[in-house]
């Protein structure tokens, strides 16, 4: 029997696009919504005011999260198409001195001159553009940017994230909602951040205390802008 373990590696890179979208829509959806919850309903405005701000911050900060990202990702893209269209010309006008470029690549990566050049000859044979594209330019297929899908996966998950403070203050008594939406926020907090974590292959606790801290600075500056203005207000 093979000593050779035949489960296939688990990876992390591959969602790391994704990933990295729907962890920064979750947290900023709870943390932002929950700050407008906690510093409207801590002004003394009522009830019905205090819902209506919490849908309407989730939708627009929804559009907004999908809109910064994809603007984001997409310019990343027009980069990456760039300097691939800049590759497509050097591999056609001069394929020697893109050959010699790759050589010196696997050389400086430790392979012995013979057998840089003898890979460098095999992979231009093979696909010359996606082996300049991976090992000149760093881009490979699963860090690739891809605009649609971080705008989406951003929205949904500032969407998610924001219903916890607007259902919170739904269900919460109008005495109790600045309250009660600041306990649910950091336990959300405490929720994605681990998940994040975990799923980045991090430790969980430390990435659930790094959103908590920031979630309750977050609730507690709110709170007081709350306070200041209703005050200044009423």
């Amino acid at each position: 029997m093979s000593r050779h373990s035949r489960h296939p590696e688990l990876h992390r890179t591959d969602r790391v696009g994704w990933l990295r979208a729907a962890v920064l829509g979750a947290n900023d959806g709870i943390v932002s919504v929950a700050g407008l919850v906690v510093g409207v309903a801590a002004g003394g405005a009522s009830a019905s005011t205090v819902l209506a701000t919490g849908i309407a911050g989730t939708v627009a900060g929804a559009m907004s999260m999908a809109a910064g990202e994809y603007v984001s990702v997409q310019t990343q893209a027009d980069t990456e198409a760039a300097d691939l269209a800049v590759e497509k010309r050097e591999l056609h006008e001069d394929p020697h001195s893109e050959l010699d470029e790759l050589t010196a690549i696997y050389r400086h990566r430790g392979l012995q001159p013979a057998l840089a050049r003898q890979v460098a000859e095999q992979l231009t044979a093979h696909d010359a553009l996606g082996a300049h594209a991976r090992d000149e330019l760093g881009i490979t297929d699963t860090l690739r940017a891809r605009p649609l899908q971080a705008a989406l996966a951003s929205a949904a998950a500032f969407t998610c994230g924001a219903a916890l403070p607007v259902v919170t203050a739904l269900l919460s008594a109008a005495e109790r909602v600045a309250a009660m939406t600041t306990i649910a926020t950091l336990l959300g907090l405490c929720v994605t951040g681990a998940l994040a974590a975990h799923a980045g292959g991090a430790a969980p606790l430390r990435g659930a205390l790094r959103v908590m801290v920031w979630g309750a600075v977050a609730m507690a500056a709110a709170a007081a802008i709350g306070r200041l203005l209703g005050a200044h207000i009423t």
